[in-house]
């Protein structure tokens, strides 16, 4: 049943700390009772993340009143913004205020994604005994892992895009209009000036309590400072029906499925995933340059509808006896489902080379043969010239691209199947096992796993970054999972580089911490890597059958 809404509602509460946060409510129509659907964001209300849901007076149309609140310190909410500090007890408190508002049937369900994805793990941590379940997307399990740095490299271009984003409602609200100016203006246009240290004079200067800072300076993953602000600290006891939402292209992509992981075993009650073609925004059938077509369009609010429709209503949708797990399948441009998290004995593909894969897509293969080259790759990283970030998760524009150009130049390794006799389906968790050495202290690898069309074109289909200030000689990368399928006649392709950049900060292979990098002080790195009897490179990968990855 579809109702009218009446006009949005702005109302306040106090939290135990006396601080006053503001929300817009909206209301069916009716006299009767309502569940309530809950967001908590820091981006001024009105938005409420309509840049990928349907306005809240939708969902209040299906029957829900819908509480979107400005967190503390962001909109009109008082109090001192602290990212992430406050979330647990604030988002406790909104939850139980939320519980008693007139009409409420006293049932609340959350939903949101990045942020607002966040908040809903942070209200669950504390468990309010009116919120039965959450629909959190795009969100980080672990703030330092899953958000702030990949492979314990930093994610330059998206944590500085984020931070002055966030720094300029703090001016805003401060009524300083000429450091918002200069505040937007730098959002459209980064300032991305020092490639190996991401230290940021604009927000140093406007900003000295912006997060960015301590993200920064704080490289230690076991820090209390990432512990306090990592939802995965305080979910052992969460015990709720969960529908988790992800994109292939999601910088938070991991983190979803770290989350998705953790709860399945924790907790009986259902869990359920679904993963689109998307980037973290929009959720719209093309990502990047690629058209994905019309099953690629968000089904997202109603699928939230049916979910919440069964769990606060009480009405049997069919939701749970469909296969708990969906993947969109980048190729076949379709939508699989599964009974469980698809894990495999992995396809290993060996790196086969003349010495030469980085002077000649041709000189480099993928074979499921056992390596033979008689020579190493060498491969050469000029700090003039690093080896730029193209589509992705961790660049933006984020999504699938021709990178054929990048992979031409000679500071990328290329290794290519032939092409492929029949399709091949692949769907979970990619590895690349790589033996490689350098000649500084610290050197990246990027790995980018790319489809190949007859014509020259690749575009990438997922990719992941590492680190290595470590004596080791084997190293693997985990690239984001992700379900896809290679037409007949096509390549795949794995391309390696020693830099992304502007995604991540450059390595200047001192060894140095970002944050005490100095341009003038980085270094070319001479990178060899062996893929032969004694140190083999592989690629790991969970292929399939069109049979064992069943149509929706």
């Amino acid at each position: 049943m579809l109702y009218s809404v009446r006009h949005k509602q702005t109302l306040s509460m106090q939290t135990s700390n006396r601080v006053r946060l503001d929300a817009d409510v909206y209301y069916p129509d009716s006299d009767e009772s309502f569940p309530v659907l809950l967001m908590r964001q820091p981006y001024g209300r009105s938005i409420a993340s309509t840049v990928v849901y349907a306005h809240p007076s939708w969902y209040a149309a299906q029957g829900y009143i819908v509480v979107i609140q400005d967190v503390r310190g962001r909109g009109s909410s008082e109090g001192e913004f602290d990212l992430f500090a406050n979330e647990i007890e604030d988002g406790y408190e909104t939850v139980q205020w939320a519980a008693g508002l007139p009409q409420s049937s006293g049932q609340v369900g959350m939903y949101g994604f990045s942020y607002q994805g966040m908040t809903q793990l942070f209200a669950a941590a504390k468990r309010p005994p009116v919120l039965k379940t959450i629909c959190p997307s795009m969100a980080a399990s672990d703030l330092y892992a899953d958000w702030a740095y990949e492979g314990g490299a930093f994610c330059y271009q998206l944590n500085l895009g984020w931070g002055i984003q966030l720094a300029s409602e703090t001016v805003r609200r401060q009524g300083n209009e000429e450091a918002f100016l200069t505040l937007y203006s730098a959002a459209r246009n980064p300032p991305i000036y020092n490639p190996v240290c991401p230290r940021s004079g604009i927000l140093e200067q406007l900003a000295p309590d912006c997060h960015y800072h301590p993200w920064l300076h704080e490289s230690n993953p076991e820090a209390e400072y990432w512990q306090k602000r990592s939802p995965c600290t305080y979910l052992h006891e969460v015990d709720l029906p969960m529908l988790h939402i992800g994109g292939w292209f999601d910088t938070h992509l991991r983190g979803t499925i770290k989350l998705y992981q953790t709860m399945i075993a924790q907790t009986d009650l259902p869990q359920h995933l679904i993963i689109g073609p998307w980037a973290h925004l929009p959720w719209s059938r093309k990502g990047g340059a690629v058209d994905f077509g019309e099953a690629a369009h968000s089904p997202i609010d109603r699928l939230q509808i049916r979910w919440f429709d069964h769990f606060l209503k009480g009405i049997d949708t069919g939701l749970l006896e469909e296969p708990p797990i969906t993947w969109f399948e980048l190729g076949s441009n379709q939508w699989r489902k599964f009974d469980r998290f698809p894990t495999s004995n992995p396809q290993t593909f060996y790196l086969q080379t003349t010495g030469l894969a980085a002077m000649s897509e041709q000189e480099g293969k993928l074979t499921i043969d056992s390596p033979n080259s008689l020579l190493p790759d060498t491969l050469i990283h000029d700090p003039w010239r690093p080896v730029p970030s193209l589509g992705g998760h961790a660049a933006f524009p984020a999504g699938s691209f021709d990178r054929s150009a990048i992979d031409g130049r000679s500071d990328v390794l290329t290794y290519t199947t032939d092409p492929l006799t029949e399709a091949l389906h692949f769907a979970g968790e990619i590895f690349v096992e790589i033996c490689a050495t350098a000649d500084t202290p610290s050197f990246d690898l990027c790995a980018v796993l790319s489809e190949i069309k007859p014509n020259g074109s690749a575009f990438n289909l997922t990719q992941g970054y590492l680190r290595i200030s470590s004596p080791a000689t084997s190293h693997r990368i985990a690239l984001q999972p992700v379900c896809a399928r290679i037409a007949g006649g096509n390549s795949l392709r794995l391309s390696l580089s020693a830099a992304c950049f502007p995604a991540y900060v450059m390595n200047p292979g001192t060894g140095t911490l970002p944050q005490n990098s100095h341009l003038i002080e980085a270094q070319v790195i001479t990178i060899t890597l062996k893929s032969d009897s004694e140190g083999r490179s592989q690629l790991l990968l969970p292929v399939g059958t069109a049979k064992s990855l069943p149509e929706a």
